[in-house]
């Protein structure tokens, strides 16, 4: 059974595909949330770009999410944001048209969505603060994350965050069995295990970042089975509030 852990497995998933229902889709966005709120994945925002805003006493910071999903991370920063009394300008990236929607649907006016290919970012260089990413780069091919990592690192300003699933056993087990009883969707039943093999271990997720050209890269494991690659912009520009055109204006 571990052999099937040694290497990523490129299966496609059915979100890949295409193979679900408008009425699948929907139900998975509703309770990929859920999930989401369960695993931490909003206790690694905290403890990564939260913690990097909070260390350089960022009044006011821009942040883009490539592949969103329903942004709810977006929402996690934003909330943070209006505790701390800074202000967010919060853009989230999607090329499926209804989790762009669901962005716009389900936040307050800070955040902002846009339909785009994360392979070319439509922004300038250093446009946003920070540019992250979660639960999104298992989907792709070394070379296309690759190219995902150049892109994200040549719009930030500061720093990007790249948040995926660990490639472990462990985390495969407790996915397949514990995890299933709670989970409704064929979706998230089914890709949800597939994800798990098609992800990164630490050293893989390193040696990415190291092929883009990445500086001051780190990979650093998070609970629960979460990877976190963190590594310096390309850009060097003075801050600008972003000034593009988004869904939510359209």
């Amino acid at each position: 059974m571990l052999e099937k852990f040694k290497q990523r497995s490129y299966e496609l998933e059915h979100i890949d595909t295409g193979n679900y229902t408008p009425e699948e889709y929907e139900g998975c966005i509703v309770e990929l949330q859920r999930v989401n709120r369960w695993l931490g994945d909003s206790n690694v925002l905290q403890n990564t770009l939260l913690r990097d805003v909070a260390l350089r006493d960022l009044k006011r910071f821009s942040v883009l999410d490539v592949g969103a999903g329903s942004g709810e991370l977006l929402r996690v920063a934003s909330r943070w944001a209006q505790r701390t009394g800074r202000l967010i300008h919060a853009v989230g990236l999607e090329l499926n048209e209804r989790s762009a929607q669901a962005i716009i649907e389900d936040s307050q006016s800070t955040i902002n969505a846009v339909r785009a290919d994360a392979l070319r970012l439509p922004f300038a260089d250093g446009q946003f603060d920070y540019v992250i990413c979660s639960l999104f780069t298992h989907h792709f091919v070394d070379e296309q994350v690759i190219q995902i990592f150049s892109e994200m690192s040549r719009v930030a300003r500061y720093r990007i965050f790249v948040i995926d699933l660990h490639r472990h056993p462990i985390a495969y087990f407790l996915y397949t069995t514990i995890g299933k009883v709670f989970l409704h969707t064929r979706l998230l039943r089914e890709d949800g295990a597939l994800s798990i093999l098609r992800s990164f271990k630490s050293e893989e997720l390193y040696d990415l970042g190291t092929r883009t050209g990445l500086k001051n890269l780190s990979v650093a494991r998070h609970f629960p089975f979460r990877l976190v690659l963190s590594a310096e912009a390309t850009a060097v520009s003075s801050y600008a509030s972003p000034h593009i055109r988004s869904d939510r204006a359209a």
